[in-house]
């Protein structure tokens, strides 16, 4: 029987199947062979040599970005798993799939609407978990838009400085094709030089290509709101996890998942739907059947590298 498998070492599409791998924790595993060269191969859907099973990884991805530790991860799996992982399997489960999932996702266009906010917020972290006294002061900088609650890109950085900001507004002009008209940020010093380089000058006008919203709050100017809001689902995640300890680079990989799971996971209230239905709608038609977002977004990472 034929199928659309390709063959890893000749590429070939004459493909069958032709036995099954049994496993300890997955169960049985379809092996193909390539009639072309006789090799026989497993299919590779993001979870290729893990020792669990995919609904057992994607269920302790999901619960831990709805505010579950990876201890407590690793008790509920105990209950329902005859043979449990441990608390740093799973976390090592989260950074990776995170990595995986939001390089596929950050190079998607997105039709934002017309406005798009941006701010940062200050996180803590311990270079390690055996470090007692003092904390490293990092940031997340991010943008949302305020009429989808899209998120459209973040980033953990060591410091707010130009070139930090200015990656934010790269990503932004990119993902949105050029279709946001204003970008609204508070008062930092930086954001106007940034936005005039990143988004260019009119000299007939004598104004940016893009108008910027400054809302200084201490002057009494109001609030942003809906990105104010993100931060706040931020905070709420953050709080149990007493700061990051790590390197950096897991503190980003774990806010590019929380971001994941804000777009593509969680319903929000003001809308009725996740966010990339609103500025992703065919994207959103090959997610409608996939019950398990995290297994189909997995997938569909892995098949766009090929």
């Amino acid at each position: 029987m034929k199928n659309n498998t390709i063959c890893p070492k000749c590429e070939s599409e004459d493909t069958i199947k032709w036995t099954q791998r049994k496993t300890e924790n997955r169960g049985l595993i379809q092996r193909y062979k390539c009639k072309s060269c006789s090799k026989t191969f497993v299919l590779d859907e993001g979870f290729f040599r893990m020792r669990n099973h995919p609904q057992k990884i994607t269920q302790s991805i999901d619960l831990f970005f709805r505010g579950v530790s990876t201890r407590k991860v690793q008790e509920h799996l105990g209950v329902f798993y005859p043979h449990n992982a441990s608390h740093k399997s799973i976390y090592l489960w989260i950074v990776k799939y995170s990595k995986i999932i939001s390089k596929f996702t950050e190079k998607m266009k997105v039709n934002v609407g017309e406005e798009v906010q941006v701010d940062e917020m200050q996180c803590f972290r311990r270079r390690s978990h055996k470090q007692k006294r003092g904390v490293e002061e990092d940031w997340h900088i991010d943008s949302i838009c305020p009429e989808t609650k899209f998120m459209v890109f973040g980033n953990y950085v060591k410091s707010r400085g130009k070139k930090q900001i200015r990656k934010v507004f790269e990503q932004i002009k990119e993902k949105s094709r050029n279709k946001v008209k204003v970008i609204t940020t508070d008062g930092l010093f930086v954001y106007p030089n940034q936005i005039r380089k990143v988004c260019g000058w009119n000299n007939i006008t004598q104004c940016c290509n893009i108008s910027h919203n400054k809302v200084n709050a201490s002057k009494g100017e109001g609030f942003n709101n809906p990105i104010e809001r993100l931060h706040n689902s931020m905070r709420h995640r953050l709080k149990t996890m007493r700061g990051f300890h790590g390197s950096m680079e897991s503190a980003n990989s774990i806010m590019k998942g929380w971001g994941i799971y804000y777009n593509f996971i969680t319903k929000h209230q003001a809308i009725d739907c996740c966010p990339y239905e609103l500025v992703m709608p065919e994207f959103a038609e090959t997610l409608k059947e996939i019950k398990n977002k995290w297994h189909g977004l997995i997938y569909l990472s892995k098949e766009a590298d090929l």
